[in-house]
């Protein structure tokens, strides 16, 4: 983080007097329970009828039709009013708090055995393909002069697996809302983007089923995009590709510990010591600044859900019903971030920040395939 986003966090994020103020004695927690739900209803409203859209078109995806909904909500005249007032909190509560039940769920998706069965050159190659998306996609946004977290932000989406992936990160980077959605808004963009794209250079590409899905598993970036784009090749690309995707989605949790270290020691002057720490604590060095927790309580969950996938233990019919769940939290929390997009402001930006999206997609698009080449 440069010096010029500190400054820009500090003018712009209340003090910690401020930050406390929800919790005054003076507003008991059922007042504040109840100032949250009608944004909730709202949210809930949102992904009923982005799971009708989706049943209705299930080209679809649920995640992105309810990214959509939200961002619809917030501009259009009537919807307007609400989402901006009353239902506010409650949104902003879907957007975060919904968000990290969901990504703890994620972890249930992800079979240890299955993922390193893939073997050694296929690790390699999205470990390669990651590294390079992140790394490269956060250097060329701070470049860019974009502001805030949006290149931190935008360079996990791409990396790792799209929104939910954004959300993690922004818990450990205490990032604003604004940047939140903008990352969200742009990652999705892309992902639906893809559905479209991928599918019409599987054959000019010269790819087999199994090296297509592949590339779309180690390219894409929302699991259920992946899904979208890889089943127009038939169940072996399917497969592959969810396997891939999968092993993405197995680095979110050290990408997410490995940057809170990184913030933390830059916070602290390098003094900050590691630990494991509730989403809700606000851990602070001698000087009263905000320490970033290096492994928040909801990765924790997600690390061990992954472990308790894969013991085996879990019946599918369990599985089935935990991502359900999974995919109506991650639905309700991009309602609640979708709300949260100016456009106005994004247009403004948005030059930059879809120049960085392209950039970006070019390099996880064609490292991947690069490695797939090399790998299969």
């Amino acid at each position: 983080m440069t010096g010029r986003d500190t400054a820009t966090k500090a003018r712009t994020r209340p003090g910690p007097a401020a930050a406390a103020a929800p919790r005054a004695p003076g507003r008991p927690p059922a007042a504040a329970v109840r100032g949250k739900l009608p944004g909730l209803a709202v949210a809930a409203a949102g992904v009923a009828l982005a799971w009708t859209v989706h049943r209705v078109l299930p080209a679809v995806p649920l995640l992105t039709a309810a990214i959509v909904l939200g961002v619809a909500a917030a501009h259009l005249p009537g919807p307007r009013a609400v989402v901006r007032g009353v239902a506010r909190p409650g949104l902003s509560f879907a957007g975060k708090r919904l968000m990290r039940a969901g990504v703890v769920l994620l972890g249930l998706s992800v079979g240890l055995g299955d993922v390193l069965g893939l073997g050694w050159e296929t690790v390699a190659m999205v470990l390669g393909t990651v590294a390079a998306t992140f790394a490269g996609t956060v250097w060329l946004g701070r470049r860019m002069g974009l502001p805030g977290d949006q290149p931190l932000l935008i360079a996990t989406g791409y990396a790792i697996c799209g929104a939910s992936a954004i959300g993690a990160m922004s818990e450990v980077s205490d990032s604003e809302e604004e940047d939140v959605a903008t990352a969200v808004a742009l990652v999705t963009l892309c992902g639906t983007l893809a559905i479209v794209a991928l599918p019409l250079l599987h054959r000019p590409l010269g790819l087999d089923a199994t090296q297509f899905g592949r590339w779309v598993g180690a390219g894409v970036h929302d699991v259920g995009q992946v899904v979208a784009t890889a089943q127009t090749a038939g169940p072996t690309a399917l497969r592959e590709a969810v396997l891939v995707k999968l092993m993405r989605v197995a680095m979110l949790a050290p990408l997410v510990a490995a940057v809170g270290l990184s913030l933390r020691r830059r916070r602290t002057g390098g003094s900050g010591t590691a630990h494991t720490a509730p989403d809700d604590a606000a851990h602070t060095s001698p000087d009263g600044a905000r320490r970033a927790p290096i492994v928040p309580l909801f990765v924790a969950g997600f690390l061990a859900m992954t472990a308790l996938r894969s013991t085996g233990l879990l019946a599918q019919p369990v599985l089935t019903a935990a991502h359900q769940a999974q995919e109506l939290l991650l639905a309700a929390a991009l309602v609640g971030l979708g709300s949260a997009v100016h456009l106005p402001s994004l247009v403004r930006g948005g030059g930059r920040v879809a120049a960085l999206g392209l950039c970006s997609w070019l390099v996880i698009a064609g490292v991947s395939y690069g490695g797939v080449l090399l790998t299969t």
